[in-house]
């Protein structure tokens, strides 16, 4: 007895009745294409520096990233103690702050930096152990 596969014909036939089955296995659609990831970073203090200026300290800072406008507001600490509060409006033209507070001793200085109600920043200024 001859194999189904041993002539050319019968092989050719074979083929054919099986193709249809051997279409399952590809897609059946195209993949979509997943839409790009858009990430938005929130507002980030890229530059903060603390120094005394005669009886004053100076806080310069800039604020990078989007934000809706909105206050920089800065809370003043000698060590442990607060000495109050500052607060700059900014939006996207204005991305720059400075305060000032009086402090004419010496300290163990700090200024806690937040913007819309988050920390974003804290900076040291140490004239004395805190």
């Amino acid at each position: 007895m001859r194999s189904l596969a041993s002539s050319p014909a019968r092989l050719l036939l074979l083929t054919c009745l099986l193709a249809p089955t051997l279409t399952a296995c590809r897609y059946a659609y195209f993949p979509l294409v997943p839409r790009p990831v858009e990430v938005t970073l929130p507002a980030r203090v890229t530059t903060a520096t603390l120094k005394r200026e005669g009886a004053n300290l100076l806080l310069q800072a800039r604020v990078e990233g989007r934000f809706d406008p909105g206050y920089l507001s800065v809370a003043w600490f000698d060590g442990a103690q607060e000495l109050g509060h500052d607060s700059v409006y900014l939006d996207v033209a204005q991305r720059d702050a400075t305060f000032r507070l009086e402090a004419p001793n010496p300290g163990a200085y700090r200024a806690v930096i937040s913007f819309g109600g988050t920390v974003l920043r804290q900076v040291e200024l140490y004239e004395i152990l805190p």
